[in-house]
């Protein structure tokens, strides 16, 4: 995958300079020309190269000559699910992230990615992993491999694919292996801030010590989940519904052998031959509006269900996203062996 950088020049380079980096950036070939301090300035392709030759330009000329000066971008601060999902309609594939000072802080390429949700993930890697050891008594559960990934890089990438690249991670048992693991992230172009537990804090309650959070979205998540949940279509289900807090549910049918029997005071009512009956569980993924973070108690060991439960009380809406996909809880050795198998099956 090509480095956003490569599609960075200068508004001084040269038209024959910009020509050897489009050739290099073969199907992706489009530069966006930036000023000395990256500032955001125009835009370049072989067809803009075309036009200007043809109108006398010669290639020595510096490129400021032939660029398109008004090109699409995306501001990293405000940026809107629905303009970049009519960018993907209107074919534009790849397409500069600017920051407040105009400054180019990414290139998004649809090809690699399939959205850019402006959501905060904090995963949740701090457990013991007692039911899967051995194997995790010298290695954080997080950091067990299924196929040829560690199970939390999994996570991160999947996120990463939908464009969330500012990520939280809550570490204690063996937390220095996850730091060493994942840095802070800047050479896949994210951004990876550590939060430390010095006393287990349950399932949400670390998140209490983050305070400079980017978005006004946030996304916990259990680090020991295998999934291919659609982070886009949470996120525009979670707004649709002007949500203020959502889990992904797990579907459970549960079918009964016999007829069940509805009844009052002893007399029946009215009966179901053979009924199956869904259940949905709780899936560990939860999307929130960053206000319902001041819900959890600072410093306290504090449960995501607590957290539900606080909020429901509260009368704020609590919704639920079944999942329709492949979902996977690494607790157990059975469910890691499952996940070995699995991983050359499903798509991530």
């Amino acid at each position: 995958m090509i480095n956003y950088k490569d599609h960075l020049i200068t508004s001084g380079t040269s038209i024959r300079d910009a020509l050897k980096r489009l050739d290099l950036l073969a199907g992706d070939a489009i530069i966006f020309v930036v000023d000395e301090d990256d500032k955001l300035k125009g835009s370049l392709t072989d067809g803009d190269v075309r036009r200007g030759l043809l109108k006398g330009v010669t290639i020595e000329e510096p490129v400021s000559k032939i660029i398109q000066d008004h090109p699409k971008f995306i501001k990293k601060g405000s940026r809107d699910i629905y303009q970049i999902i009519e960018y993907r309609k209107l074919n534009f594939r790849i397409i500069p992230v600017i920051d407040d000072n105009d400054k180019v802080i990414n290139v998004l390429n649809f090809r690699y990615m399939r959205s850019y949700l402006p959501i905060d993930a904090i995963i949740m890697a701090g457990g013991r992993g007692q039911r899967l050891r051995p194997l995790t008594d010298n290695t954080p559960k997080p950091l067990l491999k299924v196929g040829d990934k560690s199970i939390m890089e999994h996570n991160v990438d999947r996120l990463a694919l939908y464009g969330i690249d500012d990520f939280w991670f809550s570490v204690k048992y063996l937390g220095d292996q996850i730091v060493d693991y994942f840095g802070d992230g800047k050479d896949k172009n994210r951004s990876i801030h550590y939060v430390w537990e010095d006393e287990p804090m349950g399932t949400i309650g670390s998140v209490s010590k983050i305070d400079n959070l980017e978005h006004e979205h946030v996304l916990v998540s259990n680090s020991d989940i295998l999934t291919n949940l659609d982070y886009e279509a949470f996120y525009l289900d979670f707004l649709s519904k002007d949500a203020d807090f959502a889990v992904v549910t797990i579907p459970y049918n549960v079918s009964i052998p016999y007829a069940v029997l509805e009844t009052s005071n002893g007399h029946v009512l009215d009966f179901k031959e053979k009924p199956t009956y869904t259940y949905y569980s709780n899936g560990g993924i939860y999307l929130m509006k960053r206000s319902m973070l001041d819900y959890i108690p600072k410093g306290a060991h504090f449960n995501a269900t607590d957290l539900m439960e606080k909020l429901i009380a509260e009368k704020k809406k609590v919704i639920s996203y079944p999942l329709v996909g492949y979902w996977l809880d690494v607790g157990k050795h059975e469910d890691f062996e499952k996940a070995q198998k699995d991983i050359n099956t499903i798509k991530f």
